[in-house]
C-alpha cells in the first residue's frame, strides 16, 4: 500500500477535478479555505472536453488521481450530454477504480450520518437491454456489504451513536436477507452499539415525520441516494451536503488515494458564471477531506 504524505513528512498531495457548470466556481472557494498547504494536481475531465474531444477520464489521469492522497471533486453534468455518459464515465469509474466502497453523507444540522455502499446494489452496471425488456441487476456480495457494515459499526462506535440498517427484507428478499445476517454478525462485535432494522419506505416516512429517531443509517447504494437526498431536504438543503467517497482500510485500499470528497448537488449549468453558485457544500467537502487524511495519518501512528 502506498504511503501517504504525512508519513512521509511532506505536505498532503490531492488531485482536483473542477468538472462542469458551478463545479469550477465552487471548487475554487473549496480550495482557498484549505488550513495549511497543499500540493494539488488539475483533472481536466469535464463534458467540454468530452464534446470537443470525445474523452472521458484518461488511464493516466485515473493514475494521478491514484497517486494522490485525496481528490476534490467539483461536479458533472451537461445537458449536450446524454444523461449517464458522465456520471458513469467519469464519477463511478473513479469509484470502482479507487474501489470506493463507503459513500459517507454527514447531517450535522439534524445530527443524522448516512453510511451508503458505494460498490454494489443497483448502481453496479449489471444488466442490459433486450427490445422492451430492461434489467438492473441488484448485485450484493458477503464480502462488500460486510465491510460498509463494518465501518458503519465502527463509525457509530467513535461517536456513541445507534445504528439503523435501512434496506426492504420483505419484497427484495435475496438482497434483504443477506444485508440482515451480515449486520446481525458483525454487530456482534460491537456490543456497546444499539442497532435497529427498517424498511426503507418506513424510514422514508419517519424521516419526514421524526427524524431525531435516527442517528446512523447504513444502507445499500440505491435506498442510501434517495434517502440521502430527502436528509438534506430537511436540514440545509443540496447546496449545503457534503459527502465522501472513501476506502477508509489502509490495510486493503488498492492505490494511494483515500478517497474522493465531493458537494451533493449537481452542476447546475443554469447559474454558471453568475456569480449565484452557494460554495457551502464543495467547502464541506473540503473540510471533510482534511479531516480524513488526517484521521488516517493518526491510524496509521497508531
Amino acid at each position: 500500500m502506498g504511503e501517504t504524505s504525512n508519513e512521509r513528512g511532506m505536505k498532503p498531495h490531492i488531485s482536483v477535478l473542477p468538472g462542469d457548470g458551478i463545479g469550477p466556481e465552487v471548487v475554487k472557494v473549496a480550495l482557498g479555505e484549505l488550513p495549511g498547504e497543499f500540493d494539488y494536481v488539475v483533472i481536466e475531465a469535464s463534458a467540454e472536453r468530452y464534446l470537443a474531444e470525445g474523452t472521458l477520464i484518461s488511464d493516466e489521469e485515473i493514475a494521478a488521481v491514484s497517486d494522490s492522497d485525496a481528490l476534490l471533486f467539483g461536479a458533472v453534468g451537461d445537458h449536450r450530454v446524454p444523461d449517464g455518459v458522465l456520471e458513469r464515465g467519469i464519477l463511478l469509474r473513479l469509484r470502482k477504480e479507487l474501489d470506493l466502497y463507503v459513500n459517507l453523507r454527514p447531517f450535522p444540522e439534524i445530527g443524522i450520518t448516512f453510511v451508503r455502499e458505494n460498490s454494489e446494489g443497483p448502481y453496479s452496471g449489471v444488466g442490459g437491454r433486450e427490445g422492451e425488456i430492461a434489467n438492473e441487476v441488484n448485485v450484493n456480495t458477503v464480502a462488500g456489504v460486510e465491510r460498509c457494515v463494518r465501518y458503519a459499526f465502527e463509525h457509530a462506535q467513535e461517536h456513541g451513536r445507534r445504528l439503523t440498517l435501512v434496506h426492504k427484507s420483505n419484497v427484495l428478499v435475496h438482497a434483504g436477507a443477506l444485508w440482515r445476517e451480515v449486520t446481525e454478525r458483525v454487530g456482534g462485535d460491537f456490543p456497546d452499539v444499539e442497532w435497529n432494522y427498517e424498511h426503507a419506505d418506513a424510514c422514508a416516512y419517519h424521516l419526514a415525520r421524526h427524524p431525531s429517531r435516527y442517528e446512523v443509517i447504513v444502507t445499500d447504494n440505491l435506498f442510501g441516494d434517495i434517502l440521502s437526498d430527502l436528509a438534506a431536504g430537511l436540514g440545509e438543503g443540496l447546496g449545503a451536503a457534503a459527502s465522501a467517497n472513501l476506502h477508509p482500510d489502509p490495510t486493503t485500499r488498492p492505490t494511494r488515494c483515500l478517497g474522493l470528497f465531493e458537494p451533493v448537488h449537481g452542476s447546475a449549468p443554469d447559474i454558471a458564471g453568475t456569480g449565484l453558485a452557494d460554495p457551502t457544500a464543495a467547502i464541506g467537502a473540503a473540510r471533510m477531506m482534511v479531516d480524513e487524511l488526517q484521521r488516517s495519518w493518526l491510524a496509521s501512528k497508531s
